[in-house]
């Protein structure tokens, strides 16, 4: 490369790609509202099947009950925002690209780390979770064990592949597998009415002083917060799907309103019904399948519990695969720009998906599982491993959503004059509101020293992505789609 193919902006670098760069980098168009809401809610509903309940356990009913109203309102204003921004800037990039045109590359890097972060350790725990479902089904009727890890790792080799295969087999099978996930819930909603008795939601043992409504106090609701999160958490991967959106301008703001409209209604509906009825919110909060104990109340014991371990696969693995899509696009546009190394972004040439990038974070997020599972040798304390990871993936999201709020406030102040195809009707107010909550649950990510270990081990993470580009990423950048229309609107606005 000659110095006439660089050229530096500021505290990075930048070169010309050869003529057959993004040749190499193509992605296929396919999909229209209805697989890009099935995308983001897919994402997203393994949270009502497990995790959210460990809140009960902190919070109590009435603690959880208000982080999750607090967190869905943090959500309304991302999700409005994110509405605004998607269409107006239609790349793969997704949050990256927000925060790359609002605040430059470092901005842009910090959002697009942090969202890395997220979406490899989201279906690390969702894959441990299935291994132990599958696991006990296969024990129960035929007596065989197989270790965890083999179906960890069938299970990432099964949607990595779906994945590669081709958008329009990824996007069916989303469209497909969060269908009857609803489905699935719907049943369990309708039938656990009948057995609802607030004496079960409120049957925690409220602390000196408390309410059964709050038996831990307001410092319950601060702790139950990460959890209220997993009701909701990646559904702001959907902009990541724009380049493959028919209609990005469009259907993507839809997409955002309607699924986070669809995820409030489950979020309400599987915590009152699921924590209020036998065994109650204290045995539901200490449950590794809390979808389990209601279906046990409901249909009694004649269900076999294979047959439940398998309902609760189906909504394990309607996120499991999806938010595989979502990072191998985090990686896949991350590289494809030079932040992360160029070999990442290759994609296949007749499929067109990013298949270098789906393998790489498979293999990251199985060796973090590994680690999870086999840690406690040498770090000598029994790890909660569900609960851990689902903190460690939240501290990458929520400072993900806090860079996007910042983002959004200053894209109006930069460029007013950027096509908005959608306007978010709560303007910066609702930016604003989203990121205190998003700031405040951070700071709350602290406050348990049982999980504070994996947070720390994020930060480390983090700092580590930090370095890379201070030493050798910001001088690697290439003129992206997201690049070229940074740079451009950055030079239009300072003349």
């Amino acid at each position: 490369m000659t110095d006439s193919d660089k050229r530096k902006i500021g505290s990075v670098e930048y070169r010309v790609a050869e003529d057959n760069y993004f040749e190499k980098r193509g992605l296929k168009r396919y999909a229209g509202v209805f697989s890009l809401w099935a995308l983001g809610v897919g994402a997203v509903i393994s949270g009502d099947f497990f995790g959210w309940n460990f809140g009960l356990g902190v919070g109590g009913f009435g603690g959880l009950a208000v982080a999750t109203g607090i967190v869905a309102v943090m959500y309304v204003g991302i999700c409005y925002s994110i509405a605004e921004m998607a269409p107006a800037l239609p790349h793969t990039g997704g949050a990256y690209s927000f925060g790359r045109t609002a605040m430059g590359p470092w901005g842009g890097f910090v959002t697009g780390l942090s969202e890395n972060i997220e979406y490899i350790l989201t279906p690390a725990v969702i894959v441990v979770g299935i291994g132990g479902y599958m696991g006990a089904v296969l024990n129960s009727m035929f007596g065989i064990e197989i270790p965890a890890p083999v179906w960890w790792l069938i299970f990432y080799a099964l949607f990595v592949g779906l994945n590669i295969v081709g958008v329009e087999a990824a996007f069916k099978f989303s469209v497909a597998i969060t269908t009857l996930t609803l489905a699935i819930l719907l049943v369990f909603w309708i039938g656990a009415i009948p057995h609802f008795s607030w004496d079960m939601a409120f049957n925690i043992e409220p602390e000196p002083g408390n309410s059964r409504f709050l038996p831990f106090g307001w410092g319950g609701v601060a702790q139950a917060l990460p959890f209220a999160i997993w009701f909701y958490l990646a559904i702001e991967q959907l902009p990541l799907a724009s380049e493959e959106s028919r209609n990005p301008k469009r259907d993507m703001p839809k997409a955002l309103l309607w699924g986070i409209l669809t995820l409030i209604v489950a979020s309400v509906l599987t915590l009152f019904l699921n924590a209020g009825i036998a065994p109650g919110a204290a045995e539901v909060g200490k449950s590794n399948e809390p979808l389990f104990l209601a279906f046990t109340t409901i249909f009694g014991d004649g269900i076999g519990a294979s047959v439940l371990a398998l309902i609760a696969v189906a909504g394990l693995v309607a996120s499991f695969h999806t938010i595989i899509y979502a990072y191998g696009r985090n990686i896949y546009s991350l590289s494809r720009s030079g932040y992360f190394p160029q070999w990442l972004s290759v994609t296949l040439p007749k499929r067109k998906t990013p298949n270098v990038a789906l393998i790489a974070g498979a293999v990251v997020g199985y060796c973090v599982a590994l680690l999870i599972e086999f840690g406690d040798d040498w770090l000598g304390q029994d790890v909660p491993v569900g609960a851990v990871l689902l903190n460690m993936a939240v501290f990458g999201a929520v400072i993900a959503y806090v860079m996007q709020m910042i983002a959004f406030v200053l894209l109006r102040r930069r460029f007013p004059a950027i096509e908005r195809p959608y306007v978010s009707p709560l303007g910066n107010i609702g930016a604003i509101v989203a990121a205190v909550i998003a700031f405040a649950t951070l700071c709350f990510l602290f406050l348990s020293p049982d999980y504070r270990l994996g947070v720390y081990g994020c930060a480390v993470w983090f700092a580590a992505g930090l370095i890379y580009f201070a030493i050798r990423g910001r001088k690697k950048l290439v003129y992206s789609p997201e690049e070229d229309f940074a740079v451009k609107h950055l030079t239009q606005a300072d003349d």
